[in-house]
């Protein structure tokens, strides 16, 4: 097996901020372990960035000046926000700033081309993954030990919830109405041929990302609903994503073991969504949101997508 430069670079950030946050954090239960569903993937893509720059150029807009520091200035950034979700510190910031960074890009990148091609379901799953991966930063923001001021808490706490919904309902829908798709993130990958049950996995998964959609939206067991549909989806990114992850490294195209790591490391961070909306619902169920909560908020790929 020839792992390629990029490809080893991402695993090991993705190890190396792993044992970060075990030694660190020491998590003992699946909504505890939230931050390292979250710093994994982080590093892993910030090692993309870095060391696998000709995947990520493309897409960064013609008229971005200077565009590959764009691509190593984001790789350091995300790295950093790894590191510190890893760690704990400072969560409420670089939950913010990476929050905010995904809704620009879903502004500035996804959104544009989702509503050009409307046929394309393509679009607005990208459009509404990376929405909800910048709404669960916000929730880790809100609920970090270091976390905000009450009102500023509050409106996180909002937002977030409200922009993880459009990911879990459509999600939901499609894991239904494409039974044969890797579960999770229904992007176009069906699951191997080797994974017994195919049809049983996606309209299960499907199912409990509708329920967790309702849990939000009814503010009813979100804790318990999240914590179990997304200890379902790490399952399966053992037993799924992880075969096709070492499949894929094993393949000679760097392109290949790419994209391999980009879906384990996409999921894992999908779960991590899912974990961060039950984290926060504990908060969010000892102080209601009120009126005066509500103050000005910054509103605001494919595979190889970063």
């Amino acid at each position: 097996m020839h792992l390629s430069v990029t490809a080893g670079a991402m695993c090991v950030a993705g190890l190396a901020v792993l044992l970060t946050g075990v030694v660190t954090n020491r998590p003992r239960s699946l909504v505890a372990a939230v931050s390292l569903c979250f710093a994994i993937p982080l590093a892993v893509f910030g090692a993309l960035h870095l060391f696998g720059p000709q995947f990520i150029e493309p897409l960064v807009p013609k008229y971005m000046p200077v565009r590959m520091f764009w691509v190593y200035g984001i790789g350091c950034a995300l790295l950093a926000a790894a590191l510190s979700i890893a760690t704990g510190r400072a969560v409420r910031w670089s939950g913010l700033l990476f929050g905010t960074m995904m809704f620009l890009f879903v502004l500035m990148l996804y959104l544009p081309g989702a509503l050009r091609h409307l046929d394309n379901r393509m679009g607005l799953t990208i459009v509404f993954r990376e929405t909800s991966f910048g709404a669960a930063a916000w929730l880790l923001a809100a609920t970090a030990t270091d976390g905000w001021p009450d009102r500023w808490r509050r409106v996180l706490l909002m937002v977030g919830r409200v922009l993880v919904l459009p990911a879990l309902v459509l999600f939901g829908v499609e894991q239904i109405l494409h039974p044969t798709l890797t579960p999770g993130v229904p992007l176009t990958r069906d699951m191997p041929a080797w994974v017994p049950g195919q049809m049983i996995i996606d309209y299960v998964t499907g199912a409990a990302l509708l329920v967790v959609a309702g849990s939000v939206v009814l503010r009813k067991n979100t804790r318990m609903v999240a914590t179990w549909v997304g200890g379902w989806l790490l399952f399966l990114i053992v037993v799924i994503y992880g075969p096709v992850m070492i499949e894929g490294l094993t393949h000679p195209e760097t392109a290949i073991q790419v994209e391999g790591i980009n879906y384990f490391a996409d999921t894992l961070l999908f779960a991590g969504v899912i974990l961060a909306a039950g984290k926060a619902a504990a908060l969010s169920s000892l102080t209601p949101l009120s009126a005066d909560a509500v103050g000005p908020t910054a509103y605001s790929q494919s595979r190889v997508h970063r």
